[in-house]
């Protein structure tokens, strides 16, 4: 087996393993849907499968042992309890081990969960509904059809066909209404549907078992036909029976290869039904492994880079026709960028569910009643963005679940209900997208925060500050409110990781909190790191670009303006003092002040402040270049860029100019 082959099945294993977990977790919600148990059943017989045939034999035995302990779930001997439900939960947690590490040695470790299995299985027994047994021979009507690329994903109907016929006396007819001119047949698409009647001695459930490894893609209709038929034969059922409509082209089985062949010559003149599998065809899609994206998207931000410098060029002269082909290149380039981002886009609902398991396991850890809702799933952010945010928002529920949920006890006596809520949600706020986590416990003792704040030296005793400033004081590393340190928190670690990993991704983190209702975090993180629109300012002979995003408005600042605001630093912006940065200090140019000067005030959620700049160039379209270790320190900057004539720009970082501001701001107050 190639190591290509390996790879393609563990990229489909892992995917396969996620849906069984979300099944598993609706089961404990919903333990009687019985789709749900179908569903986590075929994913433990696809996994067993194909472990099996890439060479996974541990894999594919220790599965075995799991789909045949569900099978009585999905036969119903036994009920979907919440022990069972987690005992299969765990189980699935060592199956990703043999998948991943198929060498390692988890022998003792998968004899102690399956023991706990056939527990939970044994506990169970008995506590769900009798199994539904049909006596005698049951007629069924059996119509399926599969899709068009189903021979490229190894589906046979003749093997499906074949299964059905070893059940019981059986009439296939089928339905050829589908297949295109010949000159339009795909060799490699399958077009044929299949309309059977089956007279067996087998429930509906063993039926569905032949269609198990195909039945997610396609059509599939079973029904019991009614007494009045039950006494024929099979043949005379079939001929009751309504058949499948249209069927212009019918061939009884036995059904070999030609048949489509054949059936193409009676359907040569439908075009309708040629350009819906155009249309089917169409929609298909590949699988690209994530580096070739990133790759490609370092291509692309080149070119962007490229096209920059040739607008620059044809502009400086006066060859129209090289103008002509800049606009067009840079049309194109835009175009490619868009959709470039577009591909790398993926929705935040990616990110919630793993943490729906997170919570299962915390609720079972701590005793306590969690429940988990989400919100704005669909909001899209740049997958590299989602790989980073997993481990800040898993200390953010860790910690919302530890300490910040009460106790049932704790909860009934404050009159709240028994189950603790976290809920997660995001949307988009321009460039931004906005992750929130709320919970409805206990809130933030700030009475305990100030005095773990003094007793570190971090802050004076008795020193006034903001609500904010004191809530942000959790922030530092090695604080910690906890009483008792538990295997979930108390440490004071994690909380200043969190911080550093969003303003690592240019993003800012912020707290609300209210007494003995709950507590939220909301993190406002950039939609993309890769390429973004800037605007191009220059600072004394240094260029700069902001955040297209984070600018809310540019205004003039005159030199006489500039010289009566010495000393305050604010500007009256709609009847409120918006305080400014002058970045010709900030950065020590050495350079006079413009005669008129622009202030670029900028925010991040409600906070803002201006940015006083000697000339507005215009909007850039920013390709993000990491800062060098030498200058990975600067907080003022997050990255870099390269210009259109060469040159390099450095990418301000709002969010810290902002809070400098505000800082400043403070200061100011103090001193008045």
């Amino acid at each position: 087996m190639s190591d290509e082959a390996i790879a393609v099945f563990q990229v489909e294993a892992r995917e396969n393993l996620e849906l069984i977990e979300q099944g598993l977790l609706d089961l404990l919600d919903r333990p009687e849907d019985r789709d749900l148990v179908d569903a986590v059943f075929r994913g433990l017989h696809t996994l067993k499968g194909s472990g099996s045939m890439f060479g996974f034999d541990a894999l594919a035995a220790f599965t075995h042992h799991c789909e045949t302990a569900f099978d009585r779930v999905r036969k119903g001997e036994v009920a979907a309890t919440t022990d069972l439900v987690s005992a299969v939960l765990a189980a699935r947690d060592h199956m990703r081990q043999l998948m991943e590490d198929p060498s390692g040695d988890y022998g003792a470790a998968g004899d102690l969960l399956l023991a706990d299995l056939e527990r939970a299985v044994q506990e169970a027994d008995g506590a769900g509904p009798p199994a539904v047994v049909t006596p005698g021979l049951t007629t069924w009507r059996i119509k399926f059809d599969l899709p068009a690329n189903a021979f490229k994903n190894g589906a046979n109907p003749l093997a499906l066909l074949a299964e059905l016929r070893e059940m019981g006396e059986a009439r296939v007819v089928a339905d050829a209404s589908r297949v295109p001119p010949l000159s339009q047949i795909e060799p490699t698409d399958h077009y044929l549907a299949w309309d059977v009647t089956l007279t067996t001695d087998q429930d509906r459930a063993t039926i569905e078992d032949v269609f198990i490894f195909v039945i997610d893609d396609m059509n599939l209709s079973i029904e019991a036909l009614d007494e009045a038929r039950l006494g024929a034969s099979p043949v005379q059922a079939a001929a009751v029976a309504e058949p499948v409509e249209p069927a212009p082209a019918k061939v009884a089985a036995p059904v070999a290869a030609p048949v489509a062949v054949q059936a193409a010559a009676a359907v040569a003149n439908d075009p309708v039904e040629a350009s819906g599998a155009k249309t089917a065809k169409a929609v298909e899609s590949v699988r690209v492994p994530a580096d070739r994206l990133d790759e490609l998207m370092d291509r692309v931000g080149e070119l962007v880079i490229a096209q920059s410098r040739l607008t620059q060029i044809s502009n400086s002269g006066t060859d129209t026709a090289l103008r002509a082909v800049s606009e067009e290149i840079e049309r194109l380039s835009g175009e490619l960028r868009d959709t470039m981002m577009v591909l790398r886009m993926v929705p935040v609902a990616t990110l919630f569910g793993r943490f729906r398991r997170l919570v299962h396991d915390l609720a079972r850890e701590t005793g306590k009643a969690i429940d988990l809702s989400t919100d704005g799933e669909t909001t899209e952010i740049d997958k590299t963005v989602i790989e980073r945010l997993a481990d800040p928002l898993v200390h953010l529920i860790r910690n919302a679940a530890d300490h910040g949920l009460e106790t049932a006890e704790d909860r009934a006596a404050a009159g709240k209900p028994a189950t603790g809520r976290i809920r997660l949600s995001a949307h988009q706020s321009g460039g931004e997208v906005v992750i929130t986590i709320r919970d409805d416990g206990r809130g933030i003792d700030r009475e305990r925060v100030r005095a773990k704040a003094e007793s570190q030296g971090l802050i004076e005793p008795g020193a006034v500050l903001s609500d904010h400033d004191l809530l942000q004081m959790i922030f530092h590393p090695g604080f910690s409110t906890a009483a008792a340190v538990t295997n979930l928190s108390g440490r004071g670690v994690g909380m200043d990781v969190v911080k550093r990993t969003i303003e690592a991704l240019r993003g800012s983190i912020d707290i609300a909190s209210r007494p003995g209702e709950g507590s939220e975090v909301s993190l406002r993180i950039p939609l993309t790191l890769a390429i973004i629109d800037g605007l191009l300012v220059r600072v004394g002979q240094g260029r700069y670009v902001i955040p297209l995003g984070a600018v809310e408005e540019c205004l003039e600042l005159s030199l006489d303006e500039d010289l009566r605001s010495r000393g305050r630093s604010f500007i009256s912006l709609r009847n409120s003092l918006v305080p400014y940065l002058r970045l010709r200090e900030m950065f020590e140019t050495g350079t006079p002040p413009e005669l008129h000067q622009k202030v670029v005030v900028v925010s991040t959620g409600t906070e803002r402040i201006g940015l006083v700049v000697d000339q507005i160039i215009g909007d850039h379209q920013t390709v993000i270049k990491s800062m060098s270790k030498l200058h990975a320190g600067l907080p003022t900057f997050s990255g870099a860029t390269i210009l259109g004539d060469g040159g390099v720009a450095l990418i301000l970082d709002v969010g810290h100019l902002v809070a400098k501001g505000q800082q400043q701001e403070a200061q100011m107050r103090e001193a008045i």
